[in-house]
Order: structure tokens, then sequence, then C-alpha cells
């Protein structure tokens, strides 16, 4: 059988000892649905981080919710970069931590205005892939906005794209990691749902 030609045979690799994290080693959790259930809820509630309405799709109670959930819970950027330095890449058997896709200090947070009636908190995320022609950008981007709006509460708005000069093709992954549509379009290809899921398998 012929050996499957990957975009970057000899990438950089970190050792995850090096990798920030202030996680403490606990069991990893596993879900009970499979894995089409798991995206069953992103896809028609996933937010437009390009359109200027933020309010909740969601009943009154869920916004009762929100509100409380903010008060309870701060979530910071090394919380967000230990949610996703641990999915697989789909091409190597390796961390997007370790290939240093992901990276600390690309992950901002935008605390909602206290002026602000829907208390949405935007939380974005810079990918540096590879290498400048990776032809999977675009599954890794949307690796990691599953991951994301699985795991955050409601009150974030995630906002995934390719970091500025790191991608030939940056601009096209972008606009389609930020059109929700496209991206519920995307996670209705049951091949595609197998290769995320795979992807987050290691994460807990």
């Amino acid at each position: 059988m012929a050996e499957e030609i990957k975009d970057n045979a000899n990438p950089t690799i970190l050792q995850l000892s090096d990798l920030p994290s202030r996680r403490r080693d606990e069991p990893s959790k596993k879900r009970d649905a499979a894995h089409a259930m798991l995206f069953e809820d992103l896809v028609p509630s996933y937010p437009d981080p390009f359109s200027g309405d933020l309010s909740s799709p969601t009943s009154s109670e869920e916004d009762v919710d929100l509100a409380n959930d903010h008060e309870v819970e701060e979530i910071d950027e090394q919380e967000i970069y230990d949610l996703i330095a641990h999915i697989s890449d789909p091409e190597h058997p390796l961390t997007l931590g370790q290939l240093a896709v992901v990276n600390l200090p690309d992950i901002s947070i935008s605390p909602p205005l206290t002026s602000s009636r829907t208390r949405i908190t935007a939380a974005q995320v810079l990918l540096t892939p590879t290498i400048s022609h990776c032809s999977l950008a675009t599954i890794i981007g949307l690796g990691v906005r599953v991951r994301l709006e699985q795991a955050l509460p409601p009150r974030f708005r995630v906002d995934v794209r390719i970091k500025e000069g790191t991608h030939s093709t940056a601009d096209a992954v972008n606009k389609q990691l930020g059109d929700k549509e496209r991206v519920a379009a995307a996670l209705e290809n049951r091949n595609l749902v197998g290769v995320i899921g795979k992807m987050l398998e290691g994460c807990t």
C-alpha cells in the first residue's frame, strides 16, 4: 500500500511538558451520545461572529441562566487554551498544542460592555497552520470551533480564524469559519463529523 502523502511530513513538535497549562490530571469524561449526536445541538445555534445581532435565540428562562452563569464562572485565555490544546491534528498523531497550531498569546477574550443587555463574551482564537498551504486548515478550524461551542457557556461567542500571514488562502478559510450557514452545512457531512469527532477524542 502506498504511503500517505502529508502536507507537512516533518512539523516542528513541542513537548507536552512545555505547553502552558493549569489543568490538573483528571479522568477522561466520555459522552454517552454517538458522534452524530455530539454535534446535534451545535448546528442550529451557532452565533455569527460577524453579525451585529448578538441577541439570544432562546427563551427568557435561558437568559436568566446566562446571567447566573456569568456571575459564577470566570473563564480566561488559559482555560480556553487548555480546552483546545489537546485536540488531535487530523494528519499527525499529535495535538494542536504540540504542533503550535494553537498558542496562548493568540487567544483573546473580550468581556461584554457594562451597558450591554446580552452579556455576550467574545472569545477569539487565531490558528497558525504548520505550513502556508495546509489543506486541512478549514477542518482544524471547525474542530476548534466545535470544541469551544461544546465546552464554553452559552454566553460566549466564538470566533476562530487563521492568523494573518500564516496561510496562503487565509481569507477564504476565515470566511467559511465565520459563516454560520457554511459551518452548519459542513457539520451535516457525516465523513467530516467523523473526522472532527476523532480529533476531539483526546479532549476532557
